[in-house]
């Protein structure tokens, strides 16, 4: 009942839409100047470059499947 009622309320457009303007709280924490002078980085994430989040990704599956295989051999 409560799929059915949900989809009558989509149908019904009783869920407006969300607001025109979209905001942020970096927006709304820093002046435009800042939010200007910000340097954005694609190969920079956090301080960490993405090969590097890469390599770690990999060897973590990589554990987890020598782990896993312990634990099927040894129970």
């Amino acid at each position: 009942t409560d799929y059915n009622q949900l989809g009558f309320n989509l149908r019904s457009n009783l869920f407006q839409d969300g607001p025109l303007e979209s905001r942020s709280l970096m927006k709304d924490s820093y002046t435009l100047d800042v939010i200007q002078k910000a340097v954005r980085d694609p190969d920079n994430w956090h301080g960490r470059r993405t090969d590097e989040l890469g390599k770690w990704h990999r060897v973590n599956a990589q554990s987890v499947g020598v782990q896993k295989a312990l634990k099927d051999k040894h129970g």
